[in-house]
Formats: structure tokens, sequence, C-alpha cells
């Protein structure tokens, strides 16, 4: 259970996820310091391939963003931000809650409540 590709392809998202959140957090927190560079977190296209090649794993890369600077140097976008993080939130929910289902099949099936 605990090797099979879902529960790794689940860990995966929930650990990208993760990242993500962070990242935002500091973008979000560094709005006005100028020369700051937004970061981007990405895992969604390697966890596909992963979970068709039959593994499930990836870990998350993080980078810089491209996205156009203001004068002082900052090109992080409040807006983009919050709808990246309202994203966020329910893909993590999402995928927290059917990990939890996987462990709610392993009870059952070990004879728990």
């Amino acid at each position: 259970m605990f090797d099979s590709v879902t529960f790794n392809a689940l860990s995966s998202a929930l650990d990208g996820l993760s990242a993500r959140q962070r990242a935002i957090a500091n973008n979000i927190a560094n709005v006005n310091t100028p020369g700051y560079q937004a970061q981007r977190v990405s895992f969604e296209e390697a966890l596909a391939a992963s979970v068709k090649d039959g593994s499930g794993s990836v870990a998350p890369t993080t980078k810089v963003s491209l996205d156009p600077t203001r004068l002082d140097g900052n090109n992080v976008n409040l807006d983009t931000e919050t709808l990246s993080n309202i994203d966020t939130v329910l893909r993590f929910q999402f995928a927290s809650n059917a990990t939890s289902a996987q462990f709610s099949l392993v009870r059952a099936s070990l004879g728990g409540n």
C-alpha cells in the first residue's frame, strides 16, 4: 500500500503543493521588496510522467518567475499570488482527502474502525 503508485503520487502531490504554498507565502511577504523575484513551483507534468512510468514519485522544482518586473525590479503580482494560493489550497485539500481515503481503506481491510 505504501509503495503503490497511487500513494506515491498523492505523497508527491502533497509535497509539491506544500512547496508551492511556501513559495506563495514568500512571494506575498516580499511584495514590496525591491529586486525580489517571485518563485514558481512546478511538479504536475513530472508527476503525470512519473505515474505513467509506474513510479508516482517526483520532487517539486522551484524556479524564478520570468514575469515582467516593476521599476523597483520586483515582479510579484498580488492578484496572481492570491489566485494561485486559492487554487493550491483547494488542490491540497483534495489530495489530503484522497490520502485519508487510502488510509481508511487500509484500516478497514485490517479490521479496524
